[in-house]
């Protein structure tokens, strides 16, 4: 991979995202925060030539939690990319999408990265900026991730965690400044993501309170097996991250959580073995499902938990995401 090139779209490609994580503290509460932007390549119009064909679509969600409130606040949009309305550019990461954006900024810290969040959505507003305080960090082989048994099953994948965040949240009319935060960049893109036979995957992306970074996932069978699995660990301080291989990370359900709105069965509570040690992952507020049938076309889980060791002590907090348990995900 090469940056900043690599920070900005891939059109060629079929599938890809930026996705930010965060939690904040702001008006003494502790707050979860996510924003995703979403390219989407349409093979049925890349040969037309009207102006007006679909060959890219732009999607964007964004979510809210109020731990103290125990409620989650999310939107979502798309749009065909051009007009004015919608894109994601080339060379760098500028992302628009109506009055939704994400734009990185270079800087001197390490990472060399502050990405700015704006979006106005319904019921709640983000005004941040999310600054590096670490080197980009490759996952699988020096950014090159494997998603499946096919070699061809993989993404061009890298994380940019321990973000520093500052700015603003807005719930409703009242908007209040963020103490501290942390957040987590994950930018992935792929021609052939999945396995045929997998429905989803399940993913954590935490950020632990003495600097280290934890990435776990897996991806599963209609059987509730996994069909792969990966992720990566990185001490504080360090720029090289340790790979984990597909045998090497197991996902344990230790507790589920029925959704009223989709009937799925969502485990909110989770064992993960790693070559980095036992941990455990707990959702901070079981009802996290996201419902995105008006823009991907997905119903998943992703939501703010705690990270903890064996014996149960926190050790830091991040993103739980779960796909494929509304129904079998497709991308692309």
């Amino acid at each position: 991979l090469a940056f900043p090139r690599d920070h900005g779209s891939h059109p060629g490609l079929r599938t890809e995202w930026w996705y930010i994580t965060g939690q904040a503290r702001a008006n003494g509460q502790p707050w979860g925060f996510q924003i995703t932007f979403f390219r989407s390549r349409v093979d049925g119009t890349q040969g037309l030539r009207s102006a007006f064909a679909a060959r890219q679509l732009i999607f964007a969600h964004a979510a809210l939690t109020d731990v103290q409130g125990q409620r989650q606040l999310h939107d979502q949009c798309i749009a065909r990319a051009g007009f004015g309305i919608a894109q994601a550019l080339e060379g760098d990461c500028d992302i628009r999408l109506r009055d939704w954006s994400l734009q990185r900024q270079p800087t001197a810290a390490p990472g060399a990265s502050r990405y700015e969040i704006r979006a106005q959505a319904e019921g709640f507003a983000l005004a941040l900026d999310c600054t590096s305080t670490q080197p980009v960090l490759l996952q699988g082989d020096a950014g090159l991730s494997r998603k499946g048994p096919d070699a061809s099953q993989a993404s061009y994948y890298y994380s940019q965690p321990q973000l520093a965040v500052t700015g603003t949240i807005a719930l409703g009319e009242r908007r209040m400044a963020v103490a501290t935060g942390r957040a987590w960049l994950d930018h992935e893109w792929s021609e052939a993501l999945m396995a045929p036979d997998a429905v989803g995957w399940d993913w954590i992306g935490m950020n632990l309170d003495d600097g280290a970074a934890l990435t776990a996932f897996q991806l599963r069978r209609a059987d509730g097996s996994a069909l792969w699995a990966g992720g990566s660990w990185r001490r504080a301080g360090e720029s090289r991250a340790q790979v984990f291989g597909p045998q090497a990370v197991r996902f344990t359900p230790l507790r589920h959580w029925r959704s009223p709105g989709s009937g799925a069965l969502y485990p909110v509570a989770w064992q993960v073995d790693t070559p980095a040690g036992r941990f455990g992952v707990q959702a901070l507020l079981d009802a996290q499902e996201l419902d995105s049938r008006g823009s991907t076309g997905a119903i998943y889980w992703e939501g703010l938990s705690v990270l903890r060791d064996a014996a149960g002590h926190e050790l830091g907090r991040g993103y739980l995401e779960m796909t494929g348990y509304a129904g079998v995900l497709r991308l692309g």
